[in-house]
């Protein structure tokens, strides 16, 4: 017996020797393990989307063409930027019938044609299509199956007509933004795109992301075709809404003219004293909710777990801060949102080039040549530099 008590202890000392050091490499490498990556099949970076030219505009002829040149696309390169993704709509595309609207398709070959000579890459963004806005209660595109049918003949026309870029430098996302009330809807629905453009090009790098505006949280619902490895998973991040969409004239934040801050409560309880009860439906979550970085990082977090488990690129394709918002507050959340995408790796395409209100370069400095047309500071949004 003494001889196995002294074996045991043997034993028991030579075990705790083994996993003490393990328990010890374990504890050092989580951080980094919390920072793993994904290989990048669509090398980018950092980018901007280029909004209201081939979507969400009414411009044509001179004024659409004069929008956007390739004095931009140099600009935007000269900047530091690697990338540009470029929303169109079906509106401005194709018209009613159906048929090729050609002076929007021979815009958007332009674009490429510049973004590629400027050595960048692109990604075309089908943003809204007649059948589906972001903005939408109850979109047909769910609904109708002649309306899923056209949404899968849109991207085979899109993919036979661009499938002659190479695939280092042209991605294709399927649908902006997503609002279908049932998520399964929304699979079934962007694999009939997938499908169109696999048959055509079976190695096209494609982006998409969850349903319900592209939120990180709705990505557990999202469902990913197997073994494809030319996808990027891709959300989009305007949290905290008072903070990204301050005094913006289609979101109901908009009746909420008091003060914001961040980090902290977007909306502090004392500021809303008085107000209506109409006003205080929209902005109560905002009272009750802090949000600093840390908080942030949770909710990124929700879509680096999804692309730990597919082993996909994630990307964040929009993201931004309305200028209405008082300029330090501003500020203080870009630069914790970029410190997040650097430190897990994600690429990311700022909302937006130059139009009012979510600009990050100013339209007019950046035509006549000035050196940082930056409206965000350069150094919150090249952090790594």
């Amino acid at each position: 017996m003494a001889g196995f008590y002294s074996q045991g202890i043997y034993l028991g000392v030579m075990k705790n020797c083994i996993i003490l050091p393990a328990l010890l490499f374990m504890i050092w490498v989580s951080p980094c393990l919390a920072q793993q990556t994904v290989d990048p099949v669509f090398d980018i970076h950092r980018g901007l989307n280029i909004s209201h030219w081939l979507s969400q505009s009414k411009k044509r002829g001179v004024e659409r063409i004069d929008y956007f040149t390739e004095a931009d696309v140099k600009a935007v390169a000269d900047a530091g930027f690697d990338h540009i993704r470029i929303p169109i709509d079906e509106e401005q595309m194709w018209d009613e019938d159906g048929n090729k609207e050609v002076e929007a398709f021979a815009l958007l070959h332009a674009a490429l044609g510049w973004i590629m000579k400027h050595q960048m890459k692109a990604l075309v963004d089908l943003h809204i299509v007649r059948s589906h806005h972001f903005l939408d209660d109850a979109p047909a595109l769910y609904s109708d199956p002649g309306e899923q049918e056209k949404f899968g003949n849109l991207w085979q026309q899109l993919s036979a007509e661009l499938r002659h870029y190479p695939l280092e430098d042209v991605a294709y996302e399927l649908l902006n933004e997503s609002v279908a009330k049932d998520h399964e809807d929304w699979n079934k629905v962007y694999q009939i795109a997938y499908d169109r453009v696999r048959a055509i090009e079976p190695e096209r790098v494609i982006f998409v992301g969850p349903n319900r505006w592209q939120q990180p949280k709705y990505f557990t619902h999202l469902e990913v075709p197997a073994g494809d490895p030319n996808i990027v998973l891709s959300f989009h991040f305007y949290t905290p809404h008072p903070v990204t969409h301050h005094k913006a004239s289609w979101d109901k934040i908009r009746y909420w003219t008091g003060p914001i801050q961040y980090p902290g409560y977007p909306i502090d309880a004392k500021d809303t004293i008085g107000i209506s009860a109409d006003t205080m439906q929209y902005v109560r979550h905002h009272v009750q909710t802090l949000y600093d970085q840390e908080v942030l990082e949770k909710l990124i977090l929700l879509a680096v777990d999804k692309s730990r488990q597919t082993g996909l690129q994630l990307y964040c394709g929009e993201f931004g801060s309305y200028d209405t918002a008082p300029a330090e507050v501003r500020h203080r959340w870009f630069k914790d949102v970029i410190q997040l995408f650097e430190k897990h790796k994600i690429s990311w395409t700022a909302w937006d080039l130059k139009s009012n209100g979510f600009g990050i370069l100013d339209a007019q400095r950046l035509r006549d040549g000035d050196p940082n047309p930056f409206k965000v500071p350069r150094s919150l949004l090249f952090q790594d530099q």
